[in-house]
Formats: C-alpha cells, structure tokens, sequence
C-alpha cells in the first residue's frame, strides 16, 4: 500500500511583505489570450482566501476549491480558462489534477505555485502539461504574469551555488518521486526511518545561502 506523508498546512503563497508587488491595473480581456473563470485549488484556507482576493481584484473571475475532489466537480460543471494549483493538497497530489485539466483543454493556462519547489517536480510538473511554476512564497506580480505568459523565459540566475543542506533535500525528493512516492520504499533506499523520511518531506525547501560579502 503507498504511503503518503502527512500535509502539513502551508504557509500563506503571498507574504504580506509581498504585496506591495501587487499590480496597480486591473488585467483587461484585451492582456488574456484566453478569456473565462479560473480554477483556484488550494488546501490552505490562508492562502487560498489571499489568492482569491488578489485575483479577484486583477479582475479574474474566480472559482476557489479546498482540494481535488472539490476541483474535479468544478471542472465537470464549466470551462476554465485560468488554473492556480497547489501540489500539496489535503486529500491527493496537484500533479494528477494537472494531467487531468491539460488533456480537458490545451489551451488552459495552468500555473503550479508550491513549497515543494525541488527540480525533480518541476520537471514533473511541466511534462504534466502545467506552464509555469512558482515557488512559494511568490509576488502578486509574478503569479499575474504567469498566468499571462508575460514571465521571463529564463529566470534569473542565483547568486550563490546550492548549499549542502538544499543539495541533499534535492536528492531525497528526487528519490521519493522515483519510488512512486512510496514513503518507505524511499526511506528504505535511504537507509533512514520512515518518520525521519516524513518530517523532511513535510518541511519547505531549505532557503538559499546567503550572499558572502
């Protein structure tokens, strides 16, 4: 049976040091390849409530869901042309939703924004069918311009070398993604308690290293 680790509640997608990001105009239909709804799909009610707000004020028509089985009704009921989903949610993961919605609707916009920012589910999340990834916390601005494919198409490039610390989580996500996410088969290849494997797993990507000056 596949174990999954427990979710923990995320932090909110905007800080609130964040929102000074915010864009000043309302997005007009004129800025959107495609116009109708957004699909919002967040277990966070924090979060969730600050993402519909600030969508909501960019002019978004926004339909809010705590999770998958919430997501899937909404999407059996209308056409959306906008999707903000989160990978962590309290009752699957957001990548299956994600494969579901592209193959409904190839010209949805579809925008992951999560804590689990590893390599390994950013390139998972794109063969998905997802275009763009965000990592938490993200600005207004940002989230806004990736729903409009008006983000950068490199990003840029950090100032300091991964630290040791963000190399080995890497390498634990990569393997857990590889297992199937199978919690104990993945701490079996480890060599490590499957309660250690959970609490790693349930924790945000370690932040970079701080600039040496």
């Amino acid at each position: 049976m596949t174990m999954r680790p427990q979710v923990v509640e995320s932090l909110p997608i905007f800080a609130p040091e964040l929102y000074d990001d915010q864009p000043s105009n309302m997005v007009l239909d004129a800025d959107r390849e495609s116009t109708g709804p957004l699909l919002l799909v967040e277990s966070s009610a924090c979060s969730r409530a600050s993402l519909q707000r600030v969508l909501t004020a960019q002019g978004f028509e926004v339909i809010a869901a705590a999770g998958l089985q919430r997501a899937r009704a909404a999407v059996a009921q209308q056409r959306f042309a906008y999707v903000v989903i989160n990978l962590r949610l309290g009752d699957g993961y957001g990548l299956d939703l994600v494969k579901q919605l592209r193959q409904c609707n190839a010209r949805m916009r579809i925008v992951v924004v999560t804590d689990t920012d590893s390599f390994a589910s950013v390139v998972l999340a794109l063969r998905a069918g997802a275009d763009d990834y965000l990592a938490q916390p993200a600005g207004a601005g940002e989230l806004i311009d990736a729903l409009l494919d008006r983000a950068p198409t490199l990003p840029p490039v950090p100032d300091t070398p991964l630290g040791l610390g963000r190399t080995c989580w890497e390498h634990i996500m990569r393997l857990h993604e590889q297992c199937g996410r199978n919690v104990t088969h993945t701490a079996q290849r480890l060599g490590i308690h499957r309660r250690s494997l959970q609490r790693i797993l349930g924790k945000r990507a370690p932040l970079p290293r701080p600039l040496q000056r």
